[in-house]
């Protein structure tokens, strides 16, 4: 049963409706390029399966027109023939799904009618202006046959009255879920808590559901993706070890092991960390938070400049703080 008290969820409700997505490779690729090993991915694929997660992003469907396929791993494009290389017919109750950046990607060409993918879900990531084109390749989709979200970026940069017009867009659109997103790691529960409300009123309104995506620059990945819960987001990204990008993301065994929901179990994660991501680390490949991603969140700057800090071998983040406000 989805008890809620107020129109909230409690922090000890049982909710069915709730579903996880792994995006380990997707975030995580734009760590280590993408270049995860096929014994990586498989067992991810079966670590997936075995905790229960619903959904699992393979990574990008980029343009090879755009981007190069010899400067990145084969999941920067999520070719068909790689995807059922680790899934076959995927005969399991875990769906798949690949992320399509608005203006970054070749999608009436490279995404196939869902009758001839393996593919169940399409992710379209877009920013606020972007959001007409956004639509168009949401319709696109749907026309295939697949599920779609919309992820607006870079949100916590958006006024009120673009993102009220952006929110009744995608409400008229046929995009099944509208997802919230924390891209620079800057929100704050209470943040999350009124966003949540403004986003789930809308898509309920529509007959669509909201999710959430956190970034860990101010170590509350996870915090608001509870909050975003709470407040009746039903689709949960999460990473292995919070592998993603710069900061990172919400960790897969820490919303694992807080889902009231039985079918979820965290250690077949637990376990794909003492065998895939201590050795990742041993590797050097980083992410995770630290006080350069810590800085560009609290500023709710993007974490590039952060990562080339990083790159850089600096240490001086007293200035580099003074860089971020100079810019500001």
């Amino acid at each position: 049963m989805d008890s809620k008290q107020n129109g909230k969820r409690t922090l000890m409700d049982y909710c069915p409706d709730i579903m996880i997505m792994d995006c380990t490779m997707r975030d995580g690729g734009l760590v280590n390029n993408f270049e995860f090993t096929d014994a990586f991915v498989k067992d991810l694929y079966q670590a997936n399966i075995k905790a229960g997660v619903d959904y699992m992003e393979f990574g990008y469907k980029a343009s090879k027109d755009l981007f190069d396929p010899k400067e990145f791993g084969k999941w920067k494009f999520c070719d068909e023939k790689d995807i059922r290389a680790v899934v076959g017919e995927n005969k399991s109750s875990l769906k798949i799904s690949v992320m399509a950046d608005v203006g970054r990607c070749n999608y009436k060409k490279d995404i196939l009618p869902k009758k001839d993918s393996v593919i169940d879900m399409i992710r379209v990531a877009t920013y606020i202006h972007q959001i007409p084109a956004a639509i168009r390749m949401v319709e696109d989709f749907k026309r295939k046959g697949y599920e779609v979200t919309v992820n607006i970026m870079a949100v916590s940069k958006v006024n009120t009255d673009d993102l009220d017009a952006g929110l009744s867009l995608l409400a008229s659109s046929s995009a099944d879920c509208i997802y919230l997103v924390d891209s620079f790691g800057s929100f704050y529960p209470e943040q999350v808590t009124k966003l949540s409300q403004k986003y789930v009123e809308v898509a309920e309104g529509a007959g669509k559901i909201v999710g959430m995506h956190a970034h860990n620059n101010q170590q509350l990945a996870f915090a608001n993706t509870i909050e975003a819960c709470r407040m009746g987001a039903c689709l949960l990204d999460a990473t292995v070890s919070g592998m993603g990008r710069g900061a990172g993301n919400c960790y897969m065994e820490s919303l694992l092991s807080f889902l009231k929901n039985p079918k979820y179990d965290e250690m077949p994660v637990i376990r794909f960390v003492e065998e895939h991501i201590l050795k990742l680390k041993a590797e050097g490949v980083v992410w995770g938070y630290d006080i350069p991603y810590l800085l560009t969140g609290i500023l709710n700057s993007h974490p590039s400049s952060a990562i080339h800090f990083i790159n850089s071998n600096r240490t001086d983040y007293c200035r580099f703080m003074q860089e971020l406000l100079d810019v500001e």
